[in-house]
């Protein structure tokens, strides 16, 4: 049986081929400008393909992939049915409400929020009994509130200097996020002798 993984394109994806060559898996077929789908290690054990970061929660549920390695954003955005494995501290940054220090963020009163990420705004400011009009941006969120499009953003923050560029400032911290390996929850019950040593490999490279 192959174990099939379904990373996230980009910096986690980067990340975690490191992870599986350091644990010994050779990916003789792989570069980072090849046009191939999917690569397979030389033992034939493992195997993983690149998706939109979105995608990878859907085909872990779907069977389509035995694990995935995806940001914890991704998961809170779009729920799926499996299982959160490991924290693997790839990433690592914070889901945060910004917008003007000068101006507080009107609680009490209906606002406008500018976001990629609508679930998380939505669940959040209902934590706070908060009215909220969502506006899902999919390019610059920082855009918003410099042109009266939002009161505020809800947005991914690392370093905090694009905010800090355009004169903006985090008004409220959400949560953490980093890169979360998840499994699918047959395959964990089906092939759970060959997950069960992947999973404590990665946890002891952390």
């Amino acid at each position: 049986m192959v174990i099939r993984f379904a990373l996230a394109k980009g910096r986690v994806a980067k990340k975690a081929i490191e992870l599986l060559i350091d644990l010994g898996y050779v990916f003789s077929d792989y570069s980072e400008k090849s046009r191939k789908l999917i690569f397979t290690d030389t033992t034939g054990a493992i195997e993983f393909f690149l998706v939109k970061s979105p995608d990878v929660p859907t085909y872990v549920e779907k069977g389509a992939a035995d694990i995935g390695i995806v940001g914890k954003d991704v998961l809170l955005e779009h729920p799926a049915q499996v299982y959160e494995m490991l924290n693997l501290d790839i990433g690592k940054c914070k889901m945060c409400v910004a917008g003007f220090e000068n101006r507080p963020i009107p609680y009490g009163k209906k606002m406008v929020v500018g976001t990629k990420y609508p679930v998380i705004a939505k669940e959040y400011f209902h934590t706070k009994n908060q009215l909220v009009d969502i506006i899902k941006i999919n390019g610059s969120v920082e855009l918003a509130p410099l042109i009266g499009l939002a009161d505020c953003i809800v947005d991914i923050v690392e370093s905090g200097s694009t905010l800090k560029e355009n004169g903006l400032s985090v008004l409220a911290e959400i949560c953490e996020i980093s890169s979360r390996l998840i499994v699918n929850q047959v395959s964990l019950k089906t092939k759970r002798e060959m997950i069960d040593p992947i999973i404590k490999a990665f946890e002891n490279q952390l």
